[in-house]
């Protein structure tokens, strides 16, 4: 009786750990395709000096390990990205994790630049993990993951 108390008592502490560390892992899976994304972004981004080559079908020939959409994420490995306007200096993406959570990710160029972060646990991305429109700018400034 005492072996089955005590197999039950390290069973009641080892699932709500297992739990946690397993939401964790699935955002950090989204967290990386963001990162992916904006590295193939950033790929785009030196053939013209902006954002305007960054479309989900160029995006998607960048990095192919991952797909592009310009509708709501579905999965950690779909992209919610904008349609870039000509010139546009700021590029965004949205992912949907595995556990639920969106996240966000904007990168500027040019003054008050850098990259900023959206999701978990600070401001949250735009509701339904659809990344805005590329007339409206996030401005996710201020948030991390």
């Amino acid at each position: 009786m005492v072996v089955v108390l005590i197999i039950a008592i390290l069973i009641a502490i080892a699932i709500p750990t297992f739990l946690g560390a397993r939401t964790r892992a699935q955002d950090r899976a989204a967290q990386s395709s963001l990162r992916n994304a904006l590295t193939a972004a950033k790929t785009s981004f030196t053939d013209t000096s902006d954002y305007s080559g960054a479309t989900a079908a160029n995006l998607q020939t960048i990095e192919p390990s991952l797909t592009f959409v310009n509708t709501a994420s579905t999965g950690f490995k779909v992209v919610s990205v904008p349609t870039p306007a000509a010139a546009q200096a700021t590029w965004w993406a949205e992912v949907l994790s595995k556990s639920g959570t969106c996240f966000g990710i904007e990168d500027k160029s040019g003054v008050g630049g850098g990259t900023f972060y959206a999701g978990g646990a600070s401001a949250a991305p735009a509701a339904g993990c659809t990344a805005p429109a590329a007339a409206a700018d996030p401005n996710w400034l201020g948030t991390a993951w």
